[in-house]
């Protein structure tokens, strides 16, 4: 009888995709009182650390953290001025991350524009100018599942004997103005007064930690993604205009290309994954094809090679100057041409050749007309 339930569960947790969630649930947090376990990391600034480089601090708080949560993008410049404000009080705060990045689908990345790879995160380390060692764990993740966050950020704050003292959220809320419980700043006073810690443990908001186990996810959402349906439509010089007039709330981005064209066929790939990125957004991206209307059927071809399942147009003309003037009277003709387009038609940039994939990142999610939680 107690075979035959292993049997049944164990078929449950393989039905249900449960090994997976099994591996996850063993990953516990650690307690309060327990005592930090060791680790050896690479930093984004080229050193490795471990917990011993950090000795001379009388308190260390440990935040795992992210580049692609929106949750902990919203705390990045909390984190740096916790770091100002304690660095002279004999604290040190170390920021890890615990994610695989072969484990964060593209739909995930709706509101960022690195991932969680180790070369992004030194990007991102550089251009925020973090004050903060920035240690990766993506690799093995035996750091984390030491340690067992839940989710990003979340934070393990260590006396001088380096025993867990507080675990738990930053604050109360993402959006600073909304902030009435300063959670982590609570701990650290008092454990810096010798007191004992108002709250030791708070729940934690943010997004999933990205378990290696979560790959698979990721291949079955590009294997879905690869399944759908890719068109192509002509259009006339009305309908271009129409285009750039963006009548519509989105966000649009108007790549103008040609089959024929290197660079453009080069950065095609770089504008499907942007779309994958976010289209589930007020965003759009809309490719043009300058080809002669008489190779539809080849511009078609490469369109679903590419899987460019977007909205995608063929000028209906073999009069290409037509087109450069509906869409812009000042552009020279070299292809590929980009426009980022805001609802009413704004035209934010534009850019003949190649594009440079983190700016035009960058740019969408400045302009895009939805924001991350108000």
């Amino acid at each position: 009888m107690r075979k035959s339930s292993t049997r049944i569960m164990m078929w449950i947790l393989i039905l249900a995709g449960g090994v997976f969630a099994a591996e996850e649930e063993a990953i516990k947090t650690l307690e309060i009182g327990a005592a930090a376990p060791d680790f050896i990391l690479p930093a984004v600034d080229g050193k490795n650390y471990s917990l011993r480089d950090f000795a001379d601090a009388k308190i260390l708080a440990l935040i795992f953290t992210c580049n692609h949560c929106p949750t902990a993008n919203a705390y990045q410049e909390r984190i740096m001025r916790l770091v100002d404000d304690y660095k002279e009080k004999g604290v040190r705060i170390v920021a890890i991350s615990p994610n695989d990045p072969l484990a964060v689908r593209l739909d995930e990345l709706g509101y960022t524009d690195l991932n969680d790879s180790f070369e992004e995160m030194k990007i991102r380390a550089e251009y925020m100018k973090y004050n903060f060692t920035y240690l990766y764990d993506g690799e093995t993740q035996e750091m984390s599942k030491k340690y067992g966050p839940t989710a990003t950020p979340h934070v393990f704050i260590f006396d001088q004997e380096r025993k867990l003292r507080y675990v738990g959220r930053i604050d109360n809320a993402e959006r600073e103005d909304r902030v009435e419980t300063l959670d982590m700043r609570n701990a650290l006073d008092a454990l810096l007064a010798g007191t004992p810690v108002p709250v030791e443990t708070t729940r934690v908001f943010g997004c999933s930690i990205k378990w290696a186990s979560k790959r698979d996810s990721v291949k079955q959402s590009l294997e879905k993604w690869a399944q759908e349906e890719v068109t192509l439509e002509k259009i006339n010089v009305d309908q271009v205009k129409e285009l750039i007039r963006n009548e519509s709330e989105k966000l649009r981005v108007l790549n103008i290309w040609a089959s024929s064209c290197g660079p453009c066929v080069a950065e095609f790939p770089d504008l499907i994954t942007i779309n994958r990125m976010y289209r589930h957004r007020k965003f759009e991206l809309v490719t043009l094809s300058a080809d002669d209307p008489d190779r539809a059927g080849d511009v078609l071809d490469f369109l679903k090679k590419k899987e460019a399942s977007c909205k995608n147009y063929l000028f209906d003309s073999a009069d290409v100057y037509q087109l450069l003037d509906a869409v812009d009277k000042d552009w020279a003709g070299a292809i590929p041409y980009t426009l980022v387009i805001r609802p009413g038609g704004e035209v934010v940039f534009k850019h003949m050749g190649m594009i440079d994939p983190l700016k035009l990142k960058r740019l969408i999610l400045e302009h895009i007309p939805d924001k991350w939680r108000g």
